[in-house]
């Protein structure tokens, strides 16, 4: 098939997707910086360094942030940007919008940045910044609905590929969850009081804690694998339908999975259930994601030798199947009792963000740099050192957490011949688990240099002499002209 001339071809954003990119590199490093950090200190506590701003308490909501909202928002922004234009087959709505959002949700992660160390915060997983903030995000967040809804509305073509639907859960029910959760009644221009309390506050904050997951960290990159798997692999979609039937089955089925955060607490028991029954039945639709990914594959495995755009997609999709799979087993209350308050759950935690999310977003990143710089790939080699590097710190870190969750549960349980605790003192605790905090930190830093690799390997093809535009083959989806 013949391109069409230059003058025919949609005029695309690319200065956004671009921006973007270069935020997602900027704040990974960040981010990945800060976990290693905080994982040294708790290997080695004098890395503390005694002051209050530089505390394990301090950074590791600095952490979660960066890597949640700094990390995976940005990248999560430029592929949407990205593929929407092309599957929509026009530029975005506005310009003056993007912009508006990008700038604004960089001065949000800044923001971020200074007031989570200096310790001004609201004290919730992952909703921990302060009522400013709060606003701010609600602001940007509707310039970037907008934009996005008002593309949908000018679009050139009829159909909307499984993608944006995946795209458009994110933006309906982040906005939902950040409202609703962060209700609150300012006191001083720091400090504000939730409108929820007691065990209330503790259902809606995981209603939000476990959603934010499941449409920031899962919907949304889903949304991209139906993008940019199949044209990383110039193969269609093993199943459409099958795409859809895993959208709707998902969006229904997550919303009520939070409570099993709650488990063995004063929530109703109903409620409890509700949600542990509810993390079971993901399973099937997650699985139908998983295999709906990797069977796109088919008649296209050989290329997993050479092209490490693929290696990253097929093992991210691996650790989604993973994770999908251990969270619903963590939300049997018989293996909660063991597994809650442990490092079990970090390991789950960083397989899905790490595994899932971050080699997800390194082989969109690595497909979509080369086509809106228009030039070649700097170095295939560093990329396939980066997947290799990435790979080995997340196996060490979460076979060292899990090794470390299971060991902290049984001693938590164990009990001596005359029925009282084995080990009474925490400690004990500590002092068994510090070896596996070391593999946990030598994990991450492996981590950490890959995505170092990652940023170097993608300055460098930025910066490279002109060459011509690297292209996409426009039949590599499911849908004729997606």
């Amino acid at each position: 098939m013949e391109s069409p001339p230059l003058l025919l071809r949609p005029d695309y954003d690319n200065v956004i997707v671009k921006r973007f990119i270069i935020a997602t590199l900027l704040w990974g490093i960040v981010g990945m910086l800060v976990g290693v950090i905080i994982a040294l200190q708790l290997a080695y506590w004098p890395a503390n360094l005694g002051l209050p701003w530089t505390s394990f308490g301090r950074l590791r909501p600095l952490h979660t942030n960066a890597v949640i909202f700094a990390f995976t928002g940005n990248a999560l922004f430029s592929g949407i940007y990205y593929s929407m234009q092309r599957l929509l087959k026009v530029r975005m709505w506005s310009d003056k919008l993007s912009a508006v959002h990008f700038w604004g949700w960089q001065a949000i992660i800044v923001s971020a940045a200074v007031t989570l160390p200096l310790g001004y915060t609201e004290g919730k997983e992952y909703a921990e910044l302060i009522w400013p903030i709060d606003l701010a995000i609600a602001v940007v967040w509707l310039a970037f609905a907008a934009n996005f809804f008002g593309t949908i509305a000018i679009r050139k073509v009829k159909h909307l590929y499984v993608a944006i639907w995946f795209y458009m859960s994110m933006v309906i029910t982040i906005t939902v969850l950040h409202v609703v959760n962060n209700l609150a009644l300012p006191a001083t221009l720091t400090r504000s009081y939730p409108i929820y309390a007691g065990m209330t506050d503790a259902l809606v904050q995981w209603w939000y804690g476990h959603n934010a997951v499941g449409f920031l960290l899962t919907t949304p990159i889903l949304g991209l694998m139906y993008y940019f798997l199949p044209k990383a692999a110039n193969k269609p979609v093993y199943s459409y339908r099958l795409s859809i039937i895993h959208f709707w089955a998902l969006v229904f089925l997550y919303i009520w999975a939070g409570p099993h955060h709650l488990l063995y607490s004063a929530l109703p028991d109903w409620a409890q259930t509700v949600g542990m029954v509810f993390s079971l039945a993901l399973l099937a639709p997650s699985w139908g994601g998983m295999l709906n990914g990797l069977l796109t594959l088919r008649g296209a495995w050989g290329q997993l030798r050479e092209d490490p755009i693929l290696k990253f997609f097929v093992s991210g999709i691996t650790f989604y199947g993973m994770s999908t799979f251990e969270g619903p087993m963590m939300s049997i209350r018989s293996v909660n009792a063991l597994s809650h308050y442990t490092d079990w759950t970090i390991a789950h935690v960083h397989s899905g963000a790490l595994g899932w999310v971050g080699m997800s977003v390194f082989g969109m990143l690595y497909y979509m740099a080369p086509r809106v710089w228009e030039r070649p790939l700097h170095s295939v080699s560093l990329a396939t050192t980066h997947f290799w590097l990435a790979s080995t710190g997340i196996v060490l870190y979460i076979v060292a957490m899990w090794t470390a969750g299971v060991t902290q549960g049984l001693m938590w349980r164990a009990l001596d011949e005359s029925g009282l605790l084995q080990y009474p003192n925490f400690v004990d605790t500590v002092k068994v688990l510090n070896p596996f905090y070391w593999i946990r930190f030598t994990g991450g830093t492996l981590y950490l240099v890959g995505v170092c690799v990652c940023a170097w390997n993608l300055y460098k093809t930025a910066r490279s002499p002109a060459a011509p535009a690297v292209t996409e083959n426009p039949e590599a989806t499911a849908v004729v002209g997606a």
